[in-house]
């Protein structure tokens, strides 16, 4: 089970990263800076702080999840090729939701209430904003990775791994509200913003890359050589239908149109 162990962590790792860029993401990335708790009177470090032992108890909370599941694995007994198996197939689902094909997967469209960053001392909106964000599934969720992290940690059959995978995902979750530690004046937020906007796209590709990769290892630590063989067929197949569905969504322009009319009847 080592290398479910492996990718579980690579895989909550991939998708902290990708849920940074959640409306959740960005505003804490906006709202929780030195600039904005300075003008409340506070002090950043203490929030970012509290903040962060949130998220480790979000991720901790998705972890004990994780953990459960593990339990049951562990019950039932499988082997390590049937476990390896399960995860491919679930790594190959989350890369096909990821990239809009199939079943949509559950989209929590929920933010955090920015209104208790006025109400509220800063240990309680650090803690309790850091812990819905840490969970991963209490806002906004980016990515199927996310799920893919509970599933790959149930399926080590070891609840004390599972729930460690949970963890790390909080952790990073938690240390991405250190990106902030420089915007101290709006024009570093602006330009901060402009930037992380722009890197978003390119995350987004990464993280699914990520996650085809953890489908193919596992199929080939299941199957060998074929077992990988199949898993990049596959993958192939779902990059290319995603393509030819994103070419289909794109608007015609007039001279296209001018071309594809039938034009007049006789």
């Amino acid at each position: 089970m080592t290398l479910l162990v492996a990718l579980a962590a690579v895989t909550a790792v991939a998708a902290a990263v990708r849920s940074t860029w959640s409306p959740c993401g960005l505003s804490m990335l906006s709202t929780i800076t030195p600039m904005a708790e300075r003008s409340r009177g506070r002090r950043w470090g203490v929030t970012a702080a509290w903040f962060l032992l949130g998220a480790l108890a979000g991720g901790a909370t998705l972890g004990a999840v994780a953990a459960l599941g593990a339990v049951g694995v562990a019950l039932i007994g499988p082997s390590a090729t049937v476990a390896l198996v399960v995860a491919a197939v679930v790594a190959a689902a989350a890369a096909a939701a990821d990239l809009g094909l199939g079943t949509r997967m559950p989209h929590h469209r929920r933010q955090v209430d920015e209104a208790w960053l006025d109400q509220f001392r800063s240990w309680v909106y650090g803690v309790g904003f850091g812990w819905q964000i840490g969970t991963g599934l209490a806002t906004y969720i980016m990515t199927a990775g996310v799920y893919l992290t509970a599933v790959l940690g149930a399926l080590t059959g070891r609840p004390a791994v599972a729930f460690g995978v949970g963890v790390l995902f909080g952790l990073v979750r938690g240390l991405a509200i250190f990106l902030g530690v420089r915007l101290t004046d709006p024009s570093r937020l602006r330009t901060f913003h402009r930037r992380f906007d722009a890197a978003g796209p390119v995350v987004r590709q990464v993280v699914i890359g990520v996650i085809v990769v953890v489908a193919v290892v596992a199929a080939a630590g299941a199957g060998g050589p074929a077992g990988a063989l199949a898993a990049v067929v596959v993958a192939t197949a779902l990059v290319v239908a995603s393509r030819t569905r994103a070419q289909s969504w794109l608007p015609i322009s007039p001279e296209r149109g001018a071309q594809l009319s039938p034009g007049p009847r006789s």
